[in-house]
């Protein structure tokens, strides 16, 4: 079987053309650097979630913190190639991502879930418990408006189920989360 070949790389997304199994087919796909979310409770009672405005919406949302586990594709590309373990550096960046987005210093959190995007696009999100922390203070980079907010388990099952927290698949994996299925 032959190696895979990208074929289009811009800034976020490449496009890759790979072979099928038996060689027959050229088969492509989109790719992105996989991403973090975590899920921070407080207690047995709230969880922290952040507001934040995204362009592709126009608008705030409010989500899971998170972020890309590299800041470029070439940097992706080159672990994919050294077949290392996503959750090394996965892990790494989710406890940056609490410190920047949330201003959380991550004592001790657990890989929960993976979600995979699909068959034709590839952007995993790994979703982590963050199970100690302490309290500090955001480090936003420049251009982030994202403000810390804490809501009940209650109204968070509600915002999942309404739309307000829009990244369909996070609000799918608190759901499941807030339920006791993960």
């Amino acid at each position: 079987m032959s190696k895979e070949v990208i074929t289009y790389q811009g800034r976020i997304v490449e496009v890759v053309e790979f072979p099928s199994p038996d060689g027959n087919k050229t088969f492509e796909k989109a790719r992105r650097a996989p991403g973090t979310r975590l899920i921070i409770p407080i207690g047995e009672d709230s969880i922290l979630l952040t507001k934040e405005y995204r362009q592709e919406i126009d608008g705030y949302d409010f989500r899971l913190p998170g972020g890309k586990v590299f800041d470029s594709l070439q940097e992706y590309n080159a672990f994919i190639e050294s077949g290392a373990d996503i959750i090394v550096p996965a892990t790494k960046k989710a406890k940056e991502e609490g410190k920047e987005e949330v201003g959380i210093e991550i004592d001790e959190l657990k890989c929960v879930y993976t979600s995979v995007l699909g068959a034709t696009m590839q952007w995993d999100l790994l979703y982590f418990v963050i199970k100690e922390y302490k309290r500090g203070k955001q480090t936003l980079e420049q251009g982030e408006d994202i403000e810390v907010v804490e809501i009940t388990r209650d109204e968070a099952v509600e915002m999942c189920l309404d739309g307000r927290i829009s990244e369909e698949r996070s609000a799918l994996v608190l759901l499941r989360y807030l339920t006791g299925k993960i």
